[in-house]
């Protein structure tokens, strides 16, 4: 941003800068004037790069700065130099080259190199339209070195360091106003017409001319978004190392057990949520992983596609031009052990490499492929073929005039200036054009300073050889830790290379051939990591075994069993055979093989085997000793081949591996009677051509297994869509039909007495409801067989209290609703103070005298039986009106007691109430109706009603307490929970506090993201156990059961989960859902169809209309 923009007030960054000085110097364009105070703000697009610039804000509070790297001797730069000087006057070419290695760049120049360059210029190159680029003459007898015609006019033009980068210039048209640039390759795929944007502007191209992109004001019109193609700029070492260090501390906080986000937000002041983020990626990927990638800890993990074929990642965060540097070489690597040329991509933290089907090697070996002495010359080789390496020798042919970028008194076109530098290639360095079939071995490089200029900048300058080595020589004397990994999926490190942009590629393969794009992720905390290939489903493995072992049920086809596996054990042959009478029916057909000469027993020492004759000669050189009983003889056209016995055994092996599944090399020694070291040869030899893998890969092994590669995929595959199945979300009326089962509305899970209330009553923690529906119609439908006198012990005891926690709409309005439609939560007293703090109280309440008396009075004298009240209050205030003030205190939320059969009492019509002071045996006996004075003690709920928030630190940590404690709660209550279900809660709490919450308990494994319930969108998660009882729930058929709530139960989620209107949660309105689907509704006693409701009898709508009350409870409820 230059100073013509003029002020800035705020810089927004979007991704990473990937360098210190490129962040500081962007942010402190803001406010750039005396006494300003430049401002900033980074939005990272990508985890990865929110870790980035977390350690890039780290790097520049702790005022650190990014090295400088000057060019070693560019000789490129010297040949424009040496023009530029001869072209002027004549020099002493002693004298110039003393001149140019006076400076700093050019202080290890060598003669002989000096001279290259002087030889190139003065003799130009030989092509077939003549010498060429000759731009100095060289006095070799004198020493004298001077310009040709026209070189001075050739350095003035066509001078620079900088280097054309072809794009094309944006002209609009009539006024010829330059507009901007585009790139190359998206100019030349456009047409005229096309609308693209620009700046802050839409531009209609008119046509497209050589450089120039000729548009006119599309006038706002829908714009396309031009791209451009090239090399990503690589992060620094110096940011590379704040990455890996990041990434140390984050891991040491995980093995300690702490928290990592609550250090970010503290120490590097990151936001919450950005700090949140980060720890749950590196916990899901410490899980997944074992281990934090570091520049101390290099992770490599491979893992099947749904290809068949395998990814490799090597996550190493040392920066691009070294992971850059690694990729090719290991590519190159690669290209000559399989005689393969592979996909592969890196960027600055990972590298990864896409292996086909017949690609088979021990992981930790790939640590030592390249060897610190021998990369260089490796790497040499590999980037000839590498776009990077045409690139930077057109610009090094253009910086040293070789190519001149204006002719003519014009500017030479770009595709001009490519085929210029390629025909200039092809002079200097033919094998790097030539046909790959006439090349045998390396490719010789030529002694020419452009030549080597070249590879010099693709080492040090896109890549970095110096860095590479150094870690190279690190690994191989130990001082960098290596972890192998195979993973039946990949880690969350994983993503960002798998879905790396096409800067990050190292070879010419698009975006839409990427073998990674078939690479299935799921979520990364449905991950466990821990086991390596452990995790493998057991299930899985043996199903695979069971499939891939032959079935035999007639003679031929265990003929074809003895061919595949080459020696049977009678236990494998009636494993083989099916029939009904197993042994009988195997004997049967080895009978017929044996009397048709198709098969015989082979004995080795104590051991018999069943074999056929095709295999007599491969067997025969295994078993040179073996007895045949009865004799047999091999057909003809086996016994001409001839056996060697390492290439027996491993033929042999290779049948036996297709049918196994994982096996230990000691079991196939003890099923086949030959040495450790024989099978062992054998199965590396099958290893090498890309046919069986190895690793653990059951639960809980401990020893190295050998698997075919072809089986392995199978049982990564059902791993895979197990896990796919377990997640497979469930329709709302399953779901429903889940919560009737969760909350104990169905029948035949509903609670029994007091302890089964308290677990209703937990469950229902801080739910309002209308106090008439609680015992009426919740926890009579819940609790078996309910009787009020168990809520009362539960208030008693001070387990359960009640009141309520919301704030009214409109407290200050002339009437007061009545107590029996007022929301009334029942709470666990543990967390009144959390309900009360997320309730939010309010302080600007006005009240009636009779109120504002039990108020004063029950401040002054704390908790007071209902006769203290009487005896604290007013005289003036009668006892009616004492117990008036408390209905519509407890209706407004203010007071509560310690007992709910007080707040029973004063449902019933003042007028039916008993007269307070008489005898209260005597009056219990004849109403049987509950008093006032059974209400116990009469508080406060909220000890201050005037307070206010005081926004302050301690409050906000006590508010994040008191919502984790709702989540809590809110799990238990659904076991299922997403954003939808707070429109039923009355707490003003917001989704993204539950969501960081609960992605917080996802990240440690104590809860479970995912997609459960279909049709509702955004972050579900779930208790463990809910997931399981949901599976039950799908699996299970529905049978037509009928079940009947009231509209103000929690449940009522009509309009919420269901399409159509809400039904209003009013505890006479009734639903009725058959197998989880409501279908009718009863609003105002009139009966509303949902749905199809099917076959709807008497029977139906009584369910619907007749509902059960307990004659103790009619009294008030009726």
């Amino acid at each position: 941003m230059g100073i013509d923009i003029g002020s800035v007030d705020l810089v927004c960054q979007l991704g990473t800068t990937r360098s210190i000085a490129t962040l500081l110097q962007r942010v402190g364009r803001a406010e750039h004037k005396r006494g300003g105070l430049p401002k900033g703000r980074i939005f990272p697009l990508s985890r990865d790069e929110l870790v980035e610039c977390a350690a890039l804000l780290r790097c520049a509070r702790r005022g650190e700065l990014d090295g400088l790297s000057i060019p070693e001797k560019p000789l490129d730069v010297l040949a424009q130099q040496i023009v530029a000087a001869a072209s002027t006057e004549d020099w002493d070419e002693n004298e110039f080259l003393e001149l140019v290695r006076s400076t700093w760049p050019y202080r290890n120049l060598a003669r002989e190199e000096f001279d290259d360059v002087v030889k190139m210029l003065s003799e130009g190159f030989s092509t077939k339209r003549g010498r060429r680029a000759a731009l100095i003459h060289h006095d070799a007898v004198n020493h004298r070195i001077r310009g040709r015609r026209g070189a001075r006019l050739t350095a003035l033009t066509s001078g620079g360091a900088i280097p054309d980068n072809a794009d094309y210039r944006v002209v609009l048209e009539p006024s010829e106003t330059f507009v901007g640039t585009v790139n190359e390759d998206f100019a030349v795929e456009s047409l005229a017409g096309d609308i693209f944007q620009l700046g802050n502007a839409s531009w209609r191209i008119l046509r497209i001319n050589s450089g120039v992109v000729r548009v006119e004001d599309a006038k706002g019109q829908p714009p396309g978004i031009p791209f451009w193609l090239g090399e990503a700029p690589a992060r620094t070492s110096e940011v590379s190392r704040a990455v890996s260090d990041l990434r140390v501390e984050i891991e040491k906080l995980l093995i300690d057990g702490q928290n990592p986000a609550e250090r970010l937000a503290q120490e590097m002041q990151l936001p919450a949520d950005a700090a949140e983020q980060i720890g749950e990626y590196f916990a899901d990927t410490y899980r997944s992983l074992g281990a934090i990638p570091s520049q101390q800890i290099l992770v490599m993990e491979r893992f099947f596609d749904e290809s068949g074929g395998m990814q490799l990642v090597l996550h190493a965060p040392f920066g691009s031009r070294i992971n850059r540097a690694w990729g090719l070489a290991l590519r190159k690597r690669f290209c000559r052990s399989f005689n393969f040329e592979l996909q592969a991509a890196a960027t600055d933290d990972a590298i990864v490499i896409s292996l086909g089907t017949q690609h088979s090697f021990p992981l930790e070996e790939v640590f030592r492929y390249l060897n610190s002495k021998t990369v260089r010359d490796l790497l040499v080789q590999a980037l000839l073929d590498a776009p990077m390496f045409t690139i930077r020798w057109r610009w090094n042919a253009t910086r040293s005039l070789a190519v001149p970028r204006f002719r003519g008194g014009a500017k030479v076109a770009a595709p001009l200036q490519r085929m210029d530098s390629e025909n200039l290639l092809a002079a200097v360095f033919p094998d790097q054009l030539a046909c790959l079939e006439h090349i045998i071995g390396d490719r010789e490089i030529p002694d020419h300073p452009l030549v080597k200029q070249t590879i010099d900048d693709c080492l040090t300058e896109a890549m970095d050889i110096d860095g590479l080595e150094e870690v190279l020589h690190k690994i191989e004397r130990g001082h960098i830790r290596c972890i192998a990994r195979d993973l039946p999926e990949p880690s969350p490190f994983a993503s960002e290379i798998l879905n790396a942009r096409p800067y990050a590629f190292l070879d010419n393969a698009p975006l839409e051939e990427r073998r990674t794009q078939a690479v299935y992720t799921r979520r990364a905390s449905e991950r466990n990591g821990n086991d390596g290939l452990g995790i493998l489903d057991a299930t899985g493995i043996d199903k695979v075994r069971r499939e891939a072992w032959p079935v035999a049920t007639n003679a031929d086809e265990l003929h074809d069993a003895l061919m595949l596996l080459a020696v049977m054990t009678r236990d494998e042959v009636l494993r083989t055979v099916h029939h009904e009478d197993n042994g009988a029916g195997a004997e049967h057909l080895l009978d017929k093989l044996v009397a048709d000469k198709r098969a015989a027993q082979l004995r080795v020492d104590d051991k018999k085997f069943w074999v056929c004759a095709e295999r007599l000669p491969m067997l025969k050189t295994i078993y040179p000793g073996a007895d045949l009983d009865p004799q047999l003889s091999a057909p003809e056209s086996a016994q001409k081949q001839n056996w060697e016995r390492s290439n027996a055994i491993r033929e042999g092996l290779r049948g036996r591996m297709e049918v196994s599944g994982p096996v230990t090399a000691a079991r196939l020694q003890d099923i086949l009677s030959l040495s450790s070291s024989e099978i062992e040869a054998g199965l590396l030899g099958l290893e090498s051509e890309g046919f069986v893998l190895r690793g653990k890969f059951q639960p809980g092994t401990t020893e190295q297994e050998w698997c075919d590669r072809r089986l392995l995929a199978r049982i990564h595959r059902l791993t895979i869509d197990r896990l796919r199945a377990e997640i497979q979300p469930v329709p709302v009326q399953d779901f429903y039909r889940f919560l009737f089962v969760w909350q104990r509305v169905d029948v035949d899970h509903r609670v029994e007495g007091p302890d089964g209330l308290q677990s209703v009553l937990e469950q229902l923690d801080g739910c309002e409801l209308p106090l008439a529906a609680w015992e009426s119609a919740v926890l009579a439908a819940r609790v078996a067989d309910y009787d009020p006198e168990w809520l009362d012990r539960l208030c008693s005891s001070g387990r359960v209290g009640w009141g309520r926690l919301s704030v009214p709409q409109n407290p200050n309005a002339r009437t007061i609703a009545p107590l029996r439609s007022s929301p009334i939560a029942l709470y666990q007293r543990e967390n009144i103070q959390d309900w009360l703090l997320l309730s939010r109280a309010n302080s600007a309440m006005e009240f009636s005298v009779a109120n504002q008396a039990v108020i004063d009075a029950l401040q002054s004298g704390g908790a007071l039986f209902f006769t203290e009240l009487l005896r604290r209050t007013d005289k003036s205030v009668l006892p009616s009106q004492v117990e008036e003030a408390l209905s519509q205190l407890a209706a407004l939320g203010v007071v509560t007691s310690d007992s709910f059969d007080g707040l029973r009492a004063l449902l019933v019509p003042s007028d039916k109430r008993p007269t307070f002071g008489r005898n209260i045996g005597k009056r219990r006996r004849k109403t049987n109706l509950a008093s006032i004075e059974f209400a116990g003690r009469w508080s406060l709920l909220r000890t201050q009603i005037a307070s206010q928030p005081s926004g302050n630190g301690a409050e906000s940590s006590e508010r994040d307490t008191a919502a984790a404690k709702f989540a809590g709660v809110l799990l238990r209550r659904y076991g299922v929970v997403f954003r939808r279900l707070l429109e039923r809660e009355s707490f003003p709490i917001t989704w993204y506090e539950l969501g960081r919450i609960y992605r917080r308990w996802e990240a440690r494994g104590e809860i479970r993201g995912g997609y459960f319930v279909g049709g509702i969108s955004g972050e579900q998660f779930a208790l463990p156990e809910a997931i399981g009882l949901l599976r039950s729930i799908r699996k299970a058929a529905p049978k037509g059961q009928l079940i009947t709530l009231s509209a103000a139960d929690p449940l009522n989620l009509q309009g919420i989960l269901t399409p159509g209107p809400r039904i209003a949660a009013l505890t006479v309105n009734r639903i009725l859902f058959r197998d989880g689907s409501p279908i009718a509704a009863l609003e105002a006693g009139e009966i509303r169809k949902l749905a199809d409701a099917g076959v709807w009898d008497l029977e139906t709508e009584r369910a619907l209309r007749v509902g059960k009350l307990r004659p103790s409870l009619r009294p008030y409820y009726k």
